[in-house]
């Protein structure tokens, strides 16, 4: 119950601070980005679950790297 009694207090203080319309924009915001994280997770169970069925190959990291060096990146 104080968990609710606080996020009412936080609601109240941005809505005294930046108006209400503002802190709309404000919980819209963090609930499209709550939502672009699960989209995102979702994609990376898609995409081993498509390389474990197509067969590719596993990364070797190590090789990644050396690459990367060898290019001055």
């Amino acid at each position: 119950m104080s968990v609710f009694y606080f996020l009412v207090i936080v609601f109240a203080i941005l809505v005294a601070y930046a108006g209400f319309e503002s802190t709309l924009r404000l919980i819209a915001y963090l609930d499209i980005k709550y939502r672009y994280q699960i989209i995102k997770i979702q994609m990376w169970f898609m995409k081993k679950r498509l390389e474990r069925q197509l067969n590719l190959p596993t990364k070797d990291w190590n090789d990644f790297v050396k690459d990367m060096e060898k290019n001055n990146v």
